[in-house]
């Protein structure tokens, strides 16, 4: 078995329908059909044809090829320390 580690790198991200979203993702947005569905005062967006569903509170991530994907913020805070 071949063991492997996750390369240091830095990303944005935010936490959707908690934070502000940054103009990359509302630029990423513009050109896409996307709803966002209320239930039980939680929010998902969904954008078909893409790998984003995102619920209330997930990170979403500019990734380093330009991608744009959510994370579950448990996950998200054992893989990224915050820079700020």
């Amino acid at each position: 078995m071949t063991r492997y580690k996750k390369k240091p790198l830095e990303i944005e991200a935010f936490r959707l329908f908690v934070e502000e979203p940054p103009e990359w993702f509302n630029n990423w947005l513009k050109d896409k059909y996307f709803e966002v569905r209320h239930s039980y005062d939680k929010r998902l967006l969904i954008v078909p044809n893409e790998y984003v569903t995102a619920r209330d509170g997930d990170y979403i991530i500019l990734g380093v090829e330009g991608e744009v994907y959510p994370c579950n913020p448990d996950i998200f805070e054992k893989t990224y320390d915050k820079l700020d």
